[in-house]
């Protein structure tokens, strides 16, 4: 698994965001500013649906005034899924959103897991991110079905704002 410190992989993938839906390379999606990287099991999954992406999407402009670049929401589905999904839940605009098909970057990132026993095969873990010029300076996972507490926008903007404190408070 990908650790604080290192650079995000380069690897071909499906992009939507506001304007734009293409082919990218993705450490180059992570190379200016500073970016959170949220991956879930699967687009319109209970948890990931209901919980994952809401968070983040209510929180967007929270993040914004926190420095935050890009917010990226990474799943294991195609590029039609994952499009319709952006829609559908009003996030065009907000969260940019990646299509890794084949699970190639969940498997560069070393956060693919095999959840056929649910019945959805090869996804990514649930994990968030906070990436500064293209390298992860913090990465967290959630293991247990369903649960967001490590990964969700609340945690993320609890190690954020606890950051951007220390570092107004450094004399």
């Amino acid at each position: 698994m990908i650790k604080s410190g290192e650079k995000i992989p380069g690897v071909s993938i499906w992009c939507i965001k506001e304007n734009f839906s293409g082919e990218i390379n993705s450490s180059d999606l992570f190379a200016g500013g500073t970016s959170i990287l949220f991956t879930l099991p699967g687009a319109y999954t209970p948890t990931c649906h209901n919980y994952h992406l809401p968070g983040y999407l209510k929180n967007a402009h929270t993040f914004r005034e926190l420095g935050i670049k890009n917010i990226v929401c990474a799943s294991v589905n195609d590029k039609y899924v994952m499009d319709e999904w952006a829609k559908n839940t009003g996030a065009i605009g907000e969260i940019d959103f990646l299509a890794d098909f084949d699970g190639r970057f969940a498997s560069a990132l070393g956060l693919n897991k095999d959840l056929s026993a649910a019945g959805l095969g090869n996804r990514f873990a649930r994990s968030a991110m906070i990436i500064e010029q293209g390298i992860v300076t913090n990465i967290y996972v959630d293991d247990a079905r369903g649960q967001t507490t490590n990964t969700g926008a609340l945690h993320l903007l609890d190690v954020l704002g606890s950051s951007r404190v220390k570092e107004t408070c450094v004399v």
